[in-house]
């Protein structure tokens, strides 16, 4: 079990929650609970970091209500916008975000936020001691066709008085805590506060958090690898070769026979990768050549990395070195991603 902990019994509530943990939710520990206790790599979790977590859970279980809901909530469709890189916003993208400002405008434990799909940042009514990045709803070309969604969060340091966007522009080293939440067959939260990964069901009866899993741990190694094929052409050599070599199975230099898997929604890639081992992969391509990647720095790059890297796996910006030490220059800055297996990412490495 890559949880590190013993699996529930089959057909337990546990198991139906999606990800096996160490009990049952008739028993767990709700999210309030959990943050109570909760560890970050240099102690105590302070009150407020608890507060703000808490809080962007209770943001993303509406977010997860207007999902379930559909075209019943009048959240499909084209909201026939662009965001500021250029991308055409879903009717879903912009409640989103709105829904996550206006939730925590007034919160005491920020000072700002910045948001994938707005041009500046955005500060709060209160200097609290943290400032929150999010992609409000990752894998917006999933949302009319009913498949496994998301919202990525990452929190950092504030650095006191009014927030600028130079205080945004800090290594994904330095966040406190991020994560993600998958709207999908159930809606999972996965947190690290840097010491740990633990995974939380939105129960739908009572709205509760219930923690299923703590200490996820990710296979370091796998026979599988997320991509998009249909960019083949534009790859750079390297990426090329390596997907070749995958593709060659247990006859090519790799020894072993893997399978793709590629759901175009980062936080469905991630989640699997966390569940069960593999490679995320969204490498620079000649399309743009004068951008590293199309994923965004700072809000998936660095909170899924920090996450990974918690759950024992690695991430690398392409050829750029370990994601979490890239300084970020610009609030929206593009960088090429690729994630999961320790020893697979490695391997990778080798293909430069």
């Amino acid at each position: 079990n890559r949880c590190g902990a013993p699996l529930a019994s089959p057909g337990s509530p546990a198991e139906r929650a999606g990800m096996a943990g160490h009990e049952s939710p008739m028993s767990a520990k709700d999210l309030s609970a959990f943050l109570a206790t909760a560890q970050t790599a240099s102690g105590p979790a302070p009150a407020a970091l608890q507060g703000l977590i808490a809080q962007v859970a209770e943001v993303c279980a509406s977010i997860a209500t207007l999902v379930a809901g559909g075209a019943l909530s009048g959240a499909l469709g084209s909201r026939g916008t662009e965001n500021v890189q250029g991308e055409v916003q879903k009717e879903l993208d912009v409640i989103s975000n709105d829904l996550l400002l206006n939730g925590l405008h007034g919160s005491p434990n920020l000072s700002g936020m910045a948001s994938e799909e707005m041009d500046d940042i955005h500060p709060t009514a209160e200097q609290g001691p943290y400032l929150l990045l999010f992609d409000p709803l990752d894998g917006s070309s999933n949302i009319d066709v009913n498949v496994s969604i998301g919202t990525i969060f990452s929190v950092l340091p504030a650095k006191g008085g009014a927030p600028k966007t130079e205080h945004f522009l800090q290594p994904g080293s330095a966040q406190v805590a991020a994560g993600y939440v998958v709207y999908g067959p159930q809606t999972t939260l996965v947190l690290t506060l840097g010491a740990g990964v633990f995974v939380f069901t939105l129960d739908p009866a009572s709205k509760a958090w219930l923690q299923v899993a703590e200490n996820v741990r990710i296979a370091a190694d796998t026979k599988e690898f997320a991509i998009n094929m249909s960019n083949m052409r534009h790859w750079a050599q390297p990426v090329r070769a390596y997907i070749d070599d995958c593709l060659a199975g247990k006859e090519g230099p790799r020894g072993k026979d893997f399978n793709m898997r590629w759901v175009a929604s980062m936080v469905a890639d991630v989640h699997r990768i966390v569940s069960r081992g593999g490679v995320f992969m969204y490498p620079w391509d000649k399309r743009e050549p004068g951008k590293p990647g199309k994923l965004r720095l700072m809000y998936e790059g660095n909170p899924m990395s920090f996450v990974v890297e918690q759950a024992g796996g690695r991430s690398i910006a392409g050829d750029a070195g370990r994601m979490l030490d890239v300084q970020p220059t610009q609030l929206h800055q593009r960088v090429a991603v690729i994630l999961g297996s320790a020893n697979e990412v490695t391997a990778i490495e080798g293909y430069a």
